[in-house]
This record gives structure tokens, C-alpha cells and sequence, in this order.
């Protein structure tokens, strides 16, 4: 039975006959009581254990009376930056400040502060000293150790040390957020709660640790790269609930200390979390701003699944969610999506069926569950394992079942499909049922890039994988004589891409006659294995050093690249296919990529690239002048 959206200011809570809250749960989001929405979840997963819980959506953090407005709760505070790190919502991979804010009201940015969790924890601090505090989200998971922070261009000592909270729950925390609450109320102090998997805790007394891999100290990290891309990769290996170790890193005679994961939900316990009453939208209190904008994408879409063996090493996931797919039932979903088709909003088309990616539905082999992921290796990469259960047959079913419920029209999948575990399946009826029922004439795929040596540094698998999908879509598409096309994810100045493999990939865009409205640049983001690579310049799988393109002309010379056809990147495009030693592509041959210009003077390699005045941007606000790359 639906009760309402949770109190989100004292008067809600008094109307609800509560005297004190048990927490108060402070986000950088606007209250949105969507199960996409980290808070709505841990906060209905509290409740549903018996807990009170009021939402303090984006307090004024230059008051310290604002996160006081419920007053002091029971159990303590909760926080987090939002579904998304804080920098990564302000800012552009060219550090100029974001317009936009989807996850608060009328979109309007400014809404919440740089660095959020620790200026929320540190206001909280200052208002009540000695209450528990206990952060999650993505922000405080991706930092909960040493970590490269792109936009300061350093290295960032554990969000626990800044912050001013006592634990993080890092990863998905339904389990740990209860075991918290449990022993917190049931009196023991949350400096003893050293016990909880998810968690990550301060400690003076290393002697009190057992069976705990000993990190290198921040100190010396911040002093040798090798031995941050070595730290690195230790974390990395212990990712895997069944198989981590508890880590330990030393910061003077502090050592923060991180627990191995939580166990992965079993699929009862998913459909549980997923089956709490929320109320499936933002708070009415928004509606005269406009609402959330963040809503829309997934307001009338199903999440079917968490967790992601694709392993891509320029993604989180392996450090939040984890390689362990963990997934909803039939019922649960099929329950969902009745459910969605009598909102009046509705309009037949269920956007996606999926999660982080759409077509994982189990777990990569039958060992996983009870044993975890292999520490040594890959699901999909280099090559698909040997003991992969590439097996499409339960979605195919599900999504059928989603086609023949009264008042849906349409079932698209958008959340992203793998197409090397697709290829995989030794069937063809999940990729026929696909391009027959559930692609709205684009089908949005990410091969990333076409050069297989930077392919390998992403973690992605060769290019000639990519180009057999492609073939095999094409040819689907004419037995069912659709028109549909592939719209490829590319990215530009991935660690290992240099202008060299950059002009191999304007090559094959100017092949199949793709130009990209948009380029995704790489974006350094806390605790990806590219974001090592690219702070360290060396890959900490192996430890081989790795090109690393830095400089802010160069970069934009591989985005102009991609989209060589733009008359106003035509002398970026000249330049950079200069400076690759591919002149040959400048002319009127079907294999070039631009013409030459007659009224303008040729661009010599030997030329220093002008430098424009520099515009204000989070560089300017927050650390020193950035690096050159190591070119």
C-alpha cells in the first residue's frame, strides 16, 4: 500500500506523527521517489526495515541551519552527491562549466556545491558533532580510496579523510545501510562498526586488522605514479564479494580501511527492493518549477538487472555495482510494467528493458554466484571465456511477455546491447526478435573505436568483432525488410590513442559515411582503470607504459577529426593529418577526408599551435595549471 512520498521538511514529518526521524538522508538531487534514484532506494529499504527517514534534498550548503531543518535524528545523517559525482554533473570533459542540471528542479544548475560530500558531511559536523555520518552514492564509493581528481589534475587523498563522516557504504548498499541501522540502534557505536562488507572505516590501531592487504601509504602515491598504478590495480582484484581481501591504506598513523563488497542480491531479494511502494515520480513540490528533468528517461523504463562483466576499463562499474549480474524476475518486472500502463502519462512505449547493459540477464558462468569473478582475467576480454553462458533465450522470453500486455504498443531497449556476448549466441532469435520489435529505427551500440591497439587499453574487443555484428544487423534488417541503422558510440583521446589511430578513425567514418553529431572526449573519471592510465601513464594490468594525450589543442585536434567534415574543423583536420604524416588525405580522391584549400596558406608541422586566451574554468576555480601531455 503507497503511504506517500517521505517527509522532506518538518511539517511532512509531523504530519506523519514522527517526533524525531530515525535518519535524515542528505542529497545533492532533488527527491525523486524513482527506484533509478540511489536515495529513493535506501531510503524505502529503510523504511521497510522499520526505520523513519526524511529526504533533505539540496540544502543550502552555505548554512549550516540547513541540513538542522529536521532537527537531530536518532541514528544519524546519510549523504550523498546524487546519482552522479558532483564534477561530472558540473562540468564538461573541458572543465567549462555544465548548463544545465537534469537531477534538480527546472534543470537549473547551482543547486548543489562542488566536492558535495564533503561539503555536506563537514556542514553537518559543524551543526552536530558528535552524530554518526555516513556517506554512499557514487561519489563517495569511486573515492573511497586514493584517487586521481581530474578536475584539481591531483591526486586526492580518500574522501573519508576530507569528509568528516565515519563510514562510507560504498557499491549498491541495501545490505550494508541495514546492518548499519540495526547496530546503531541497537547501541553499539558507529566507531565499532568495522564488521559491515560495503563499508569503509578510519582506524589508528592496525593491529586490530586481520587477514588486511597493507596498501602503499598516500604519501608515497602521490610521490611515484608506478606505485599508484600498482595500488591501483590491487583494488581492482579485489573487487569480487567472495574473493577480496580487506584493504588498508595508511595516511600518517590513520589507516583507512576498506571491507570486502557486499554479497550481490539474490533475485527474491531484488525483487523486493524493486517492489517497495514508490511513488514513481519527483516530489509535487517541484511541479511549479518544471519538475525534474531526469525523470523522463526513466519514468516508463525498466531496470531488469545490475552489475556488468563487460569490463570496460573506462567504466565504474566493476568498482560500484560489480561484475556479479544480478537481476529482477519475470514477475517482478512483468508486475512493474502493468503497473506503469495505468499511469495516465502513459502512452503505449516502454523505453528501455535493461540495466547497465541491456542484454546481461544472468551471471557470465555458473560459478559465480558461489565462487565470484576470476581475479586473473575477463569475461569478454581479450577473447569470451570459454566457460561463458552466452544465452539470450530468458530476455527473449521476458520481452515477449512485455510485447502482449494490454496498452503497450512498443518495448525498446536503449540501455546499451553488448554485441560481443550477442555474438556469442550460438541462436539468432534474440538478435532477429531485436531488430523485428525493439529498435526505434537507431540502434545505439559503442564499439568506441576501430584501432585494435587502443581497443585493447578500453578493454573492448577487436575491431573486426564489431564490423561482423554490423554485417549481421545489415543482413537482418533485409530479411525483415526494415530500415534501421547502427549509431555508433566513438570516443576520442582514449589512453593509447594517438593522432596516428585518431586518423584511423576518421578512415573508417568517412568509409561508412557516419559523421557524429556529438564526440564523446575521454573523461577521467575517480577509480576507472583508464583514469589510471591516463594520471600515471602506465597500464596497471601490466605495467607497460602508454601514451597519454594531455594537451588541450591536441585533444581537440582528435575531436575535430571525427568530425572532419564540419567546415569549421577544416584547419584543425589539416593540421592534424599534418602532424600524422597523412597529407595524402587532403584532396579530391574518394579516400580523402578533406580538400585542399587554395585560398589559404598549407599548415607546416613545424608550426606551434596558437593558444587562445583562457576562458574560466574548473582548472581556474580549484587547482593549479594543468599538465602538458607527454607528447
Amino acid at each position: 500500500m503507497d503511504r506517500g512520498f517521505l517527509p522532506v521538511n518538518r511539517k511532512e514529518m509531523e504530519e506523519r506523527g514522527i517526533r524525531q526521524l530515525d535518519f535524515v538522508y542528505v542529497t545533492g538531487d532533488a527527491y525523486v521517489d524513482h527506484p533509478s534514484f540511489g536515495h529513493a532506494v535506501i531510503s524505502r529499504v529503510l523504511e521497510a526495515a522499520g526505520y523513519t527517514v526524511g529526504i533533505l534534498a539540496q540544502p543550502d550548503w552555505r548554512r549550516k541551519e540547513s541540513v538542522m531543518a529536521f532537527g537531530e535524528p536518532r541514528l544519524g545523517f546519510l549523504v550523498t552527491a546524487g546519482n552522479m559525482d558532483s564534477m561530472v554533473n558540473h562540468y564538461a570533459v573541458s572543465r567549462k562549466r555544465r548548463q544545465k542540471d537534469a537531477y534538480t528542479p527546472g534543470g537549473r544548475m547551482g543547486q548543489r556545491p562542488d566536492y558535495a560530500v564533503v561539503v555536506y558531511c563537514n556542514l553537518i559536523r559543524q551543526a552536530y558533532r558528535n552524530i554518526p555520518i555516513i556517506a554512499g552514492g557514487i561519489e563517495a564509493s569511486l573515492r573511497r580510496l586514493a584517487h586521481y581528481d581530474y578536475w584539481s589534475d591531483s591526486l586526492k587523498r580518500s574522501i573519508l579523510m576530507d569528509c568528516g563522516a565515519d563510514l562510507i557504504s560504498y557499491g549498491m548498499g541495501e545490505r550494508s545501510i541495514v546492518e548499519i541501522a540495526d547496530a546503531l540502534n541497537a547501541g553499539i557505536s558507529v566507531r565499532d562498526l568495522t564488521f559491515v562488507a560495503g563499508t569503509c572505516f578510519k582506524t589508528k590501531d592496525p593491529d586490530s586488522l586481520y587477514q588486511c592487504e597493507f596498501l602503499p601509504d598516500y604519501e608515497s602515491l602521490c610521490r611515484d605514479k608506478k606505485k599508484y598504478a600498482e595500488s591501483f590495480y590491487t583494488q581492482y582484484r579485489n573487487t569480487d564479494p567472495f574473493s577480496a581481501k580487506q584493504l588498508a591504506e595508511p595516511y600518517g598513523t590513520v589507516y583507512v580501511v576498506q571491507n570486502p563488497p557486499a554479497k550481490p542480491l539474490s533475485q527474491e531479494e531484488m525483487d523486493r527492493v524493486y517492489g517497495l511502494p514508490y511513488m514513481g515520480t519527483y516530489h509535487p513540490s517541484y511541479e511549479t518549477e518544471g519538475g525534474v528533468p531526469a525523470i523522463s528517461e526513466v519514468r516508463f523504463s525498466l531496470t531488469s538487472s545490475r552489475g556488468c562483466f563487460g569490463g570496460c576499463n573506462f567504466c565504474a562499474l566493476t568498482f560500484h555495482q560489480g561484475r556479479i549480474i544480478q537481476s529482477r524476475s519475470q514477475e517482478s518486472l512483468l508486475g512493474e510494467a502493468e503497473k506503469m500502463t495505468k499511469d495516465p502519462l502513459f502512452k503505449g512505449y516502454i523505453h528501455d528493458v535493461g540495466g547497465p547493459t541491456a542484454n546481461f540477464r544472468h551471471p557470465a558462468c555458473g560459478k559465480q554466484l558461489t565462487k565470484g569473478v576470476c581475479t586473473d582475467r575477463q569475461c569478454l576480454f581479450p577473447t569470451p571465456c570459454r566457460n561463458l553462458l552466452a544465452d539470450h533465450r530468458e530476455y527473449t522470453e521476458l520481452l515477449r511477455k512485455l510485447r502482449k500486455l494490454p496498452g503497450v504498443k512498443k518495448v525498446f531497449i536503449r540501455s546499451g546491447i553488448r554485441f560481443d556476448y550477442l555474438m556469442e549466441d550460438p541462436s539468432d532469435e534474440f538478435f532477429s526478435e531485436l531488430v523485428q520489435h525493439h529498435i526505434s529505427g537507431q540502434l545505439k551500440v559503442a564499439p568506441e573505436h576501430v584501432s585494435d591497439a587502443v581497443l585493447e587499453k578500453m578493454g573492448k574487443p577487436p575491431h573486426r568483432v564489431y564490423l561482423s555484428f554490423a554485417k549481421k544487423f545489415e543482413q537482418l534488417n533485409r530479411k525483415y525488410g526494415k530500415k534501421q541503422y547502427l549509431v555508433p558510440y566513438l570516443m576520442s583521446s582514449h589512453p593509447g590513442c594517438s593522432m596516428e589511430e585518431a586518423v584511423e578513425l576518421a578512415c573508417y567514418l568517412h568509409e561508412i559515411h557516419h559523421m557524429p553529431q556529438q564526440v564523446q572526449d575521454f573523461y577521467p573519471t575517480p577509480s576507472t582503470a583508464s583514469t589510471c592510465m591516463y594520471y600515471t601513464g602506465i597500464d596497471p594490468r601490466n605495467g607497460k607504459p602508454v601514451y597519454v594525450e594531455k594537451n588541450p589543442h591536441y585533444k581537440a585536434l582528435q575531436r575535430a577529426l571525427m568530425q572532419y567534415a564540419k567546415p569549421e574543423n577544416y584547419r584543425l583536420v589539416e593540421e592534424a593529418l599534418t602532424l600524422a604524416g597523412r597529407r595524402d588525405l587532403i584532396g579530391y580522391g574518394k579516400e580523402c577526408l578533406i580538400r585542399p584549400r587554395k585560398e589559404t596558406k598549407p599548415f607546416q608541422a613545424s608550426e606551434a599551435p596558437q593558444r587562445k586566451k583562457k576562458k574560466k574554468t574548473i582548472r581556474n576555480i580549484h587547482a593549479k595549471k594543468g599538465k602538458q601531455g607527454n607528447r
